[in-house]
């Protein structure tokens, strides 16, 4: 795919892995704001990319283009001291007194309770601050009395209980340091539901849903961190405690930077998981702000290697074909959007420019690049707050995210591809198809329906493991808790290769009407077919192949067209079982890499040592000339 961008001759010697300096990242910023210019509408207050609509409608749409390619001025007018050859202020400057006047006809949608026009106001309001003395100081007072007012709408609203919180804690603090009327209460309150919902480790739930299940995803990071460090550095002085609660989110930063730098394979792919993936490298906000704030544990050149790879990787990749990001991974693909995701959604990748507010003598725009953690080493690092087993490998820099802790559980519903599988990775994706197939395991009922793994509980877990139970359900009106089934489920990782056990329990009233399971493992895609040699998919230049253990008699490939963001042909792997009365176990290997698998175990006789007394199961495997892997479930 063609973009419209025409970026700087790369520099290998200060960045031998990417090219990329901060020159990219100024011309990147750039080039999309001019992108976006024949969008404007004729008073500048919307942009208007066309295309499928949010559920907000394209009023909102329009608002929404305005605010976020704002917020990237912002970052890129700030970063260079006022630096504007583009008069991209001089344009947004218009826009913002139009939208903000009552009587325009292009208007903004006022704020009201848990409306769209809130989150934009919060990009507003960031850009205000960092773009001060070149745009709000030019304004005359009734002009800012103006934007005052429309912005005063979110003192009087409420708000969703989640990351929105954290809008009216931006509002506020804007009008408050303007000198205006604003809703204080607001800003405590934001800031005490951040606190209920941090978890350690420097991990955040994106709300608790009243705590009917786990939220953990991206918005940890370019909302749950960025926007309470942001707002301590604007509130400092004028809040009592703002300069102590920085302290608190530095702190907090460093170690949420210890996971996070392991969401991104050396492609620069952030690992494929959780909500509003369009926003892409937005994920390198919290890396930038790490150093912004001296809260990072990664060197200067680890930091700008990972955050440019990210970009790099979407650009180079297609996500800007004709200039405008699609609503998708790198092409379109609408169905990992979600409802409120419009045209000019995906600029929330402006928050990734935040580092542009890093001066050019900044280490982390002068230091040469340096390989990240994934690409020095074999990784295995356990997340403990989102139980999550982080494995990566050296030799193909694939990240990969065994989830034993993320659900996004609301209420009997859909499935959900973003956050209920055993395991994501940097260089595949879910497939988005009607029943869950890809690294999932299922209980087949007497029509073949798969279940589903909606609400995850945790099991006890140790440094090399992780462990979680679910009650399957098989329509999207199944309540988990009514279920008389249990899937437990350990997995343990090294070399590219897991080991996944499950055990699965009927519970009395489950009538012992199916008897089948099935286990899928990753799914590759690409343009053309993925090829299958001896049991080992390959496309793309990666490999993946999953064995039976334990409990497995047959195994298959799944294939399908236009369920995968990564290519229109998509397959995967999976093993099939039988039970074996109220409780039966099954155990698997699986394996992802960019070489073909170096080991595989023996076709005849035993390779694992599995032990079930009823109430726990071990299991142990060794790799050849590798670590030996070990699951332990008590259950």
């Amino acid at each position: 795919m063609a973009t419209a961008f025409t970026m700087p001759a790369p520099d290998f010697e200060l960045s031998p892995m990417t090219g990329w300096t901060r020159e990219h990242w100024v011309a990147f910023a750039d080039q999309q704001l001019l992108a976006v210019r024949p969008f404007f509408s004729p008073r500048k207050a919307l942009i208007r990319l066309g295309g499928r609509p949010s559920s907000s409608g394209v009023l909102s749409d329009g608002m929404e283009g305005f605010a976020r390619t704002f917020l990237m001025m912002a970052f890129r007018v700030a970063g260079e001291h006022g630096r504007d050859p583009h008069s991209h202020v001089d344009l947004y400057r218009q826009g913002l007194l139009e939208g903000t006047r009552t009587d325009s006809p292009e208007a903004w949608l006022p704020i009201t309770d848990r409306s769209q026009p809130m989150v934009e106001a919060a990009s507003i309001v960031l850009g205000l601050q960092l773009t001060k003395p070149w745009l709000w100081d030019t304004l005359s007072a009734a002009q800012q009395e103006q934007v005052a007012a429309w912005l005063q709408g979110s003192s009087r609203s409420t708000c969703v209980d989640n990351n929105w919180v954290l809008f009216q804690v931006m509002i506020a603090e804007f009008l408050a340091g303007a000198g205006f009327e604003h809703n204080a209460e607001q800003i405590e309150h934001g800031l005490q539901r951040l606190e209920d919902w941090y978890v350690g480790g420097g991990w955040y739930r994106d709300g608790d849903n009243d705590g009917t299940g786990d939220f953990f995803d991206y918005y940890c990071g370019w909302a749950m961190h960025l926007y309470p460090i942001l707002w301590a550095e604007f509130a400092s002085g004028r809040h009592p405690g703002a300069d102590d609660r920085l302290e608190v989110y530095r702190t907090r930063l460093a170690a949420f930077l210890e996971d996070h730098v392991r969401f991104f394979g050396s492609n620069g792919a952030p690992v494929f998981q959780g909500r509003s993936l369009i926003y892409r490298y937005a994920a390198v906000a919290p890396l930038f702000l790490g150093e912004a704030i001296a809260a990072t544990p990664l060197n200067p050149g680890q930091t700008r290697r990972t955050a440019s790879g990210a970009a790099k990787y979407f650009l180079d990749g297609g996500a800007y074909d004709g200039g405008l990001p699609s609503l998708g991974w790198l092409g379109a693909f609408e169905p990992m959007t979600q409802e409120y995701s419009g045209p000019a959604s995906p600029y929330w990748t402006s928050k990734a420019f935040v580092g542009l507010l890093l001066p050019a003598e900044h280490p982390v725009w002068t230091a040469v690049e340096e390989e990240s953690p994934v690409e020095v080493s074999d990784g295995l690092q356990y997340a403990e707050a989102p139980n999550y087993l982080l494995h990566s490998t050296a030799s193909d820099g694939i990240a990969r995210l065994l989830n034993h802790g993320s659900d996004k559980y609301y209420a009997p519903g859909p499935d959900d591809p973003l956050y209920r599988r055993l395991a994501y990775s940097s260089h595949t994706a879910p497939l988005f198809t009607g029943h869950p197939v890809d690294n999932h395991f299922a209980i087949l009922n007497g029509s073949a329906t798969p279940s589903r793994r909606a609400r995850i509980h945790r099991l006890g877990a140790r440094h090399r493991q992780g462990a979680s139970w679910h009650a399957p359900v098989w329509s999207d009106n199944d309540d988990p808790a009514k279920s008389p089934w249990r899937v437990a489920t350990g997995t343990a990782a090294a070399c590219g290769y897991e080991l996944r056990v499950h055990v699965v329990v009927a519970q009395a009233g489950s009538g012992q009407r199916v008897t089948a399971v099935r286990d899928g493992g990753y799914a590759l895609a690409d343009a053309l077919l993925v090829e299958e040699h001896h049991g080992v998919l390959t496309a793309g230049g990666l490999h993946t192949a999953m064995w039976p253990l334990h409990g497995y008699s047959g195994s298959g490939v799944y294939r399908a067209e236009g369920v995968s963001p990564l290519g229109q042909q998509a397959a995967c792997g999976y093993l099939e079982g039988t039970l074996s009365g109220e409780r039966s176990c099954f155990a698997s290997l699986v394996y992802l890499g960019g070489e073909p698998p170096a080991w595989v175990p023996p076709a005849v006789g035993p390779s694992i040592e599995l032990l079930d007394d009823g109430t726990r199961v071990s299991a142990c495997l060794a790799l050849e000339s590798g670590p030996l892997l070990e699951v332990l479930l008590a259950f």
